[in-house]
């Protein structure tokens, strides 16, 4: 449509090669061009000033004072680009505004300083006045299967009401303000630490061996600790690292044998949800985990039982779709909603208009019915079933709107929550999206580098090498190096190199690392893939890969299924997997196998990251690890 695609990526991904523009900031740095980028947006006056007046918190002045010391100077002695270039991209930005979007992903948000990196980015959004336009910052929420959309069967349990420092831990108090189960990478080393314990441990393709953080060391010794984990069961789909240290394997079925409802981020600003439905029935004993664990519910005793009693996975599914329509959009009729889904596979809900700047919108007569408005803010808020008075919309002029999903109804570039848990956490943290930069990260030695990881296309986290056709097109990673940097060791493509990864070191604003003391973590050897594509002071590897189970795919090793698998498992458990096929190409055909010349299965690199959540949220610090590379 001739929009302007500008990439800022330490890497030549995919994406920033499809780009205009790519700029490859110093890791880290992306808030520190965004505040460059409002700082220039403000000063130029190129502000959608009706929003901001009405919509943002806090006002335009307070704004452009505290933004004052965010030169574009500034940000190129944090970040590598060029101050012209933040100049040109901000007044680029702005003066296409309501149709310019700034938006984040990991890249951005992964990183010791992510969360208010992240505010900074979207923010620009907030300036321009382009949030929730058509054009402009529609990112569509990923929503749930309600019950009141999507009814289960009843009676249905309650929610559960019990918690504990794995899922909720108390150093990370934003972790769980609006997902839950933030801080997953640092579950095993709390139940080293007796912060928690487990008596049973139902695990669901997890692979944790393979993608949590400190995979093979932390995560594996407490797998194997039997006082920690006395009893372990496994639901996989193949003889996975996480079922190879399981007490008991749940053979799971696979996408294409089992029923489900999906709903992903609505991009087109509309509800919709999806039906997933076997192709083929599950092989042997394979279940889907559903039906496990609606039969675990039978067998839970009377008070549980009850709830388990409308059947299998499809009567569940049934029976969430039962508030569907039965007439097709072609009018074609259908005994029910699960009929229509099963013939159409996707239900869009195009009875409501598409959410566009949903914070205008106004509030009924009825949603207004017993609230009250704080004259100062404009705030109305009532008061909900518990007795508790929550903030519902705001005043703007004579007009009473739903505002946005904040305490104060406005978009919050100022954050009063974020400043007082900050505060009650002994942590630094003014509510405003500042910049700071991350501890591990300065005064860098000359021989040191950052490490980050990327994600090739083919694969899905860490479950999917044994899929032979993925692994045929990547089965190995070898470390991207800046040809500059490689000179310098005198290594060039295909040469092995060392790469020893270290420990983060705490900040000063009461943000302590996640055993912070700066020390060596692990070593791995690895191939190195020259390029200019990268950062000089960044190596990338890409995960998924280095298994040391899950089969001769995933393995890299060639020969007859029933020999790897005595060698790989135990010598009698080529039985369990049925009779040897008449053809077998992982036999003969598998040529990445490192003793017949091949490049081999690559290397765990997961293992070698340190458990680093990050201050308040607890997001896994992904791209802040230190390392150092010596040719070997």
């Amino acid at each position: 449509h001739g929009a302007k695609l500008v990439t800022f990526d330490v890497r030549l991904s995919n994406t920033a090669g499809r780009s205009d523009e790519w700029y490859q900031p110093f890791p880290g740095t992306d808030g520190a061009i965004a505040l460059a980028m409002a700082h220039v947006i403000i000063r130029e006056n190129e502000v959608d000033h009706d929003f901001v007046s009405k919509f943002v918190q806090p006002g335009l002045e307070a704004i452009r004072e505290w933004l004052a010391p965010y030169t574009p100077a500034w940000a190129e002695k944090q970040s590598g680009v060029s101050s012209g270039d933040i100049e040109r991209l901000a007044l680029e930005f702005s003066r296409k505004r309501p149709s310019a979007v700034a938006f984040t992903n990991r890249g951005t948000g992964a990183h010791y300083n992510g969360f208010n990196a992240e505010r900074a980015v979207v923010m620009l959004n907030a300036l321009v006045g382009s949030i929730a336009k058509p054009g402009g910052y529609c990112y569509g929420l990923e929503e749930k299967l309600s019950a009141s959309r999507y009814p289960q069967p009843q009676p249905a349990p309650e929610a559960p009401k019990i918690r504990t420092d794995l899922e909720d831990p108390p150093e990370w108090p934003l972790a769980n303000r609006w997902q839950k189960m933030k801080v997953g990478q640092i579950a095993y080393d709390y139940l080293r630490q007796g912060r928690a314990k487990l008596e049973v441990y139902l695990s669901y393709t997890i692979a944790s061996p393979m993608t949590w953080p400190e995979g093979r060391t932390t995560t594996v010794e407490v797998l194997k600790d039997t006082n920690l984990i006395p009893f372990h069961a496994c639901s996989d789909i193949i003889y996975s690292e996480m079922a190879h240290y399981a007490d008991m394997i749940l053979p799971d079925a696979t996408y294409i044998e089992r029923w489900g409802m999906d709903i992903r981020n609505n991009i087109e600003l509309q509800h919709y949800v999806t039906l997933r439905q076997p192709m083929v029935p599950p092989p042997a004993e394979a279940v889907s985990f559903a039906d496990t664990l609606f039969e675990i519910g039978k067998r839970l005793g009377p008070e549980q039982a009850k709830y388990f009693q409308f059947g299998n996975h499809e009567d569940f599914v049934r029976h969430q779709c039962s508030k569907l329509p039965a007439t097709g959009p072609d009018g074609k009729q259908f005994k029910d909603g699960f009929e229509y889904m099963k013939y159409y596979g996707v239900y869009v809900d195009t009875s409501k208009p598409k959410t566009f700047e949903v914070y205008q919108r106004a509030l009924s007569e009825k949603q207004l019915a017993g609230t009250r408005t704080d004259e100062k803010t404009g705030v109305i808020y009532k008061t909900d079933d518990k007795g508790k008075e929550i903030a519902i919309g705001l005043m703007v002029g004579q007009v009473a709107v739903r505002g946005f999903a904040t305490p104060s109804r406005k978009f919050e570039i100022y954050a009063p929550e974020v400043e007082r848990i900050a505060r009650k956490s002994g942590m630094q943290d003014d509510g405003l999206p500042a910049y700071q930069p991350i501890p591990s990260h300065q005064n860098l030695l000359e021989e040191r580098f950052i490490l980050t990881t990327f994600k090739w296309n083919v694969h899905t986290q860490g479950r999917t090498a044994s899929q032979k056709y993925l692994s045929e097109i990547v089965h190995d990673n070898p470390m991207w190096m800046h040809s500059s940097a490689a000179a310098k060791l005198g290594v060039k493509t295909g040469d092995f190199v060392e790469l020893t990864t270290y420990r983060p070191v705490s900040g000063k604003l009461g943000d302590q690392a996640y055993h912070g003391t700066g020390e060596k973590i692990g070593s791995a050897n690895i191939r190195v893939f020259v390029t200019n594509g990268i950062h000089p002071k960044v190596a990338a590897v890409s995960n998924s890969l280095g298994w040391m189970s899950g089969g001769r795919a995933s393995q890299g090793i060639r020969g007859r299924r029933e020999d790897i698998a005595a060698k790989s498992i135990a010598p009698d458990a080529a039985a369990a997997f049925g009779p040897q096929s008449d053809i077998d190409d992982l036999e003969y055909g598998l040529w990445w196998d490192e003793k017949n010349g091949g490049r081999g299965n690559g290397v765990n690199i997961n293992a070698l990251l340190p458990i680093n959540p990050s201050p308040l949220v607890g997001m896994q610090s992904w791209f802040d690890t230190v390392c150092s590379i010596r040719k070997v």
